[in-house]
């Protein structure tokens, strides 16, 4: 299995990590996920942290830049509604709830599939999967054309950031870039809800509230 490096990221002593501006900075942000490298997107939650989730070497960057255990999984951001069935086996109400939400703030753990690797699942048998509904995000998505593994784009167990200049205070020297989107619209993470045949379970409060599910 791969164990990334926990102490210090890789190239510290070298990187400096550069914010880019739409448009122009979409090629070389889809340029960097293409060599396996993780970048920052916003999304209308939080900036994630997005890497090519098929990967398991650059989904490993994800945790070394944010000193985030292994044990702890990643959620997926798909870039279209077709990708739900090859990562995942969802059932009519994941459906159902994906006809109403996406894009938009709503994280649904599922069934996985066999294309998911070990290291985005943290072995288990459930994956996390969203569409963000980010202006920016989708471009940068539909442009790689593969889902994206997309924390957090903070340090493990800091407060999530809301802007390019947060993400640059957390992870300076970590990565290679971030994309500027300006401030996310809701500032909370998304909400997670685990779909089965049994029902819902809220595993994370958010802005789609118990209420609305």
């Amino acid at each position: 299995p791969i164990q990334p490096n926990q102490g210090s990221p890789r190239h510290a002593a070298r990187l400096k990590t550069r914010i880019l501006q739409a448009p122009d900075g979409v090629s070389t942000i889809v340029e960097a996920l293409a060599t396996g490298e993780p970048v920052a997107l916003p999304t209308e939650t939080v900036y994630g942290l997005a890497a090519d989730a098929l990967s398991p070497n650059a989904c490993a960057k994800i945790f070394e830049a944010k000193n985030r255990p292994l044990s702890d999984p990643l959620i997926v951001h798909i870039p279209s509604i077709d990708w739900l069935p090859r990562l995942t086996s969802p059932t009519p109400t994941a459906l159902q709830l994906a006809e109403k939400y996406w894009p938009g703030p709503l994280t649904m753990v599922l069934p996985r599939q066999p294309i998911v690797p070990d290291i985005v699942t943290a072995g288990q048998e459930t994956v996390a999967v969203r569409m963000s509904a980010h202006p920016l995000f989708q471009e940068v998505a539909t442009a790689f054309g593969k889902p994206l593994a997309a924390p957090s784009a903070n340090r493990f167990g800091r407060i999530s950031p809301t802007s390019a200049a947060h993400v640059l205070a957390e992870l300076n020297g970590r990565i290679p870039f971030i994309l500027d989107g300006g401030p996310c619209a809701h500032g909370i993470e998304s909400t997670i809800v685990h779909v089965s045949v049994e029902g819902l379970r809220i595993l994370r409060e958010g802005p789609i509230t118990r209420e609305d599910l």
